[in-house]
């Protein structure tokens, strides 16, 4: 049996256009997370950031960054993770590995990204690496472009998206309202979503601006604990379950339709954890881009492949629904600072089954699922986190 591991703390700066460097954001999100464990950093036995860069920043070699946070880390092993979009919960993987190996008790995690000082060009051309670049085709797209290709592969196969897609970005926009740490807090309507327009320009079509996230910084933080060393925490959340699937990285040697990879990481921790999707009070999920909600929908089994507009027709998915999806507004209004997403989701779902949540709260939640991919659901991170309140 796999011993039990528990979030004791998290930490979050803001999302968004930030003044902070990346380091201010790494030691920002780390002492509040330590201060939320109430733990010394003394007690810290690793560390590890979820970090793509690319080239973003100057700093290659930033893992150690996260000792700025407290004098009492010096010495403390450090890693840097790296798996495109999903390097933060790269970055968790490791630090659970490392907890059930015997070697560590307390691990901090910290996710974070510097983008918005670089232009639109060159974060697209740097995020652009992550896809396959032996295939003069494949290397040659844009990420806007690849989930154009799903928008009009599922059109083609299934129904036109465009309508569900709008309503997804509405959703979001309207749930980060309630996030005081998202980047665009600001109400959009379907009705605009819905249509092309000055404001609401074609970026890759048939997809929109507003089915687009946002290029951002930010970092958030975890400390994640053994069952012994979690036994006096004030708050705790269990780690139910933390699955990893990876997939072929050519887009050609896959239905992309058929999201196998989430599909697969999904299911497995469903299994793991011994609960169904009925099961989820609520799902932080990676909306890169409106259509990989939609087909996330339909990977985590609330709909048939193919009809994953009905959870939206049905309200399902909404804040008052019975499975609310991003309540945090999602990558597409919270923001996607690439390594900070995938631990930003583990933060948010701490705060949610711990009563943090704020105007976000879903009241009683006691079941969440994180969903964090990277590349073109090449890398698939799921976890399931279960509310302890004994």
């Amino acid at each position: 049996m796999t011993p039990d591991i528990y979030i004791t703390g998290s930490g979050h700066t803001r999302f968004g256009r930030l003044e902070q460097t990346l380091e201010e954001l790494i030691v920002e999100a780390a002492r509040e997370a330590l201060s939320e464990a109430a733990i010394a950093a003394s007690e810290i036995d690793a560390v590890f950031l979820g970090h793509f860069n690319s080239a973003l920043v100057p700093d290659g070699f930033a893992s150690s960054l996260i000792h700025q946070a407290d004098p009492a880390l010096r010495f403390t092993p450090a890693m840097r993770c790296e798996n495109a979009c999903a390097s933060g919960s790269a970055a968790i993987h490791a630090a659970l590995h490392m907890i059930r190996a015997g070697r560590a008790r307390q691990v901090l995690v910290v996710g974070a990204e510097k983008m918005t000082h670089r232009s639109t060009g060159d974060v697209t051309t740097a995020l652009a690496g992550a896809g396959y670049q032996n295939d003069p085709a494949e290397a040659a797209l844009s990420f806007p472009q690849v989930f154009a290709i799903a928008a009009k592969a599922y059109a083609e196969r299934y129904c036109d998206p465009l309508d569900a897609m709008a309503r997804i970005s509405a959703k979001n926009h309207a749930n980060a309202l309630n996030n005081p740490l998202a980047q665009m807090r600001k109400a959009v309507s379907y009705e605009f979503c819905r249509e092309v327009s000055d404001k609401n320009p074609l970026i890759a079509p048939p997809l929109r601006l507003s089915d687009c996230s946002l290029i951002s910084d930010g970092a958030a933080a975890i400390v994640l604990s053994s069952a012994d060393a979690a036994a006096s925490a004030k708050r705790r959340v269990r780690i139910a379950a933390a699955e990893h699937v990876s997939d072929f990285l050519p887009m050609s040697r896959r239905d992309f339709l058929a999201f196998e990879g989430p599909r697969r990481a999904i299911a497995q921790a469903y299994a793991a954890a011994g609960i169904g999707v009925g099961d989820l009070d609520f799902a932080e999920v990676h909306d890169c881009f409106t259509p990989a909600e939609l087909l996330t929908y339909e990977a985590m089994g609330l709909a048939p492949q193919g009809q994953g507009a009905r959870v939206l027709e049905e309200g399902t998915v909404f804040a008052d629904g019975r499975t609310p999806v991003n309540l945090s507004g999602g990558l597409k209004a919270k923001g996607h600072p690439v390594g900070a997403t995938g631990v930003s989701m583990h933060a948010l779902a701490f705060r949610q089954l711990t009563g943090q949540a704020g105007a976000m709260q879903r009241k009683g939640a006691q079941w969440g699922l994180a969903f964090n991919m990277g590349g073109t659901a090449v890398a698939n991170y799921a976890s399931l986190l279960n509310a302890d309140r004994a």
